[in-house]
């Protein structure tokens, strides 16, 4: 099997090019010390990663408090520390993973067109590419709240199609969540499921992507 008739690569960002669970984390810790909460281990971070900052602001909280009545009188508040904190540590250990670096450039050269659609806020996205180098391989690039529908929906993914005026028959989704695969079946599209990154512990397999690969470097072999 390969994907060479590919023409647009619809790439997920934490998790698939990057990990950046160490500066989320710091992040998440930040917020907690604000209110005196303790702090909550990295794994736990892991676990927490997918559907948005949001998601995980509000997961570390009810983690460390136990009670939704506390967690929804200072989530408010709690989100802008966690965003500050999170804008001042965006590329302390974050890293790219092994091959990414190689592999985009390798499909940049074969000509594919490739975007990010990711359930990261959209602010955070480019100092990141730029932070690790990776920008110019990029047309462009959508975050949780760039639209009103997020991933697993298929909208951001169809969205982007139109955007690159590319057929959705000529488009495939890639990444490590099961959100990534899911809205790639929401948009009729194939879809690459990566098995490392941060799928909340579940096999990425399980949600059936048209094609599991375990490193990243192995694109280049599918396209």
């Amino acid at each position: 099997m390969d994907f060479k008739d590919k023409e647009l690569i619809i790439l997920d960002f934490d998790g698939t090019l990057i990990n950046s669970i160490p500066d989320l984390a710091l992040a998440v810790n930040s917020m907690l010390s604000h209110y005196n909460l303790p702090a909550i281990e990295i794994e736990k971070v892991v676990s927490f990663v997918g559907n948005g900052a949001e998601a995980l602001v509000r997961r570390a909280l009810m983690l460390a408090t136990n009670n939704e009545g506390v967690v929804a009188n200072i989530f408010e508040e709690a989100f802008q520390i966690y965003l500050s904190a999170y804008e001042a540590v965006l590329c302390k250990k974050t890293y790219a993973y092994p091959g990414v670096v190689e592999t985009l450039d390798y499909l940049n050269n074969k000509g594919y067109k490739m975007v990010i659609c990711t359930n990261k806020p959209y602010r955070f996205i480019e100092a990141i590419l730029d932070g690790l180098a990776m920008k110019q391989y990029f047309e462009c690039w959508i975050g949780e709240d760039s639209m009103a529908e997020k991933k697993p929906n298929a909208a951001p993914l169809l969205y982007l199609c139109r955007k690159m005026n590319t057929a959705v028959e000529k488009t495939i989704m890639v990444g490590d969540s099961k959100n990534d695969i899911l809205a790639a079946q929401n948009a009729g599209m194939d879809s690459i499921g990566l098995s490392y990154g941060y799928n909340y512990d579940e096999n990425i397999a399980d949600y059936k992507p048209t094609i599991v690969v375990d490193n990243f470097a192995e694109l280049q072999k599918l396209f």
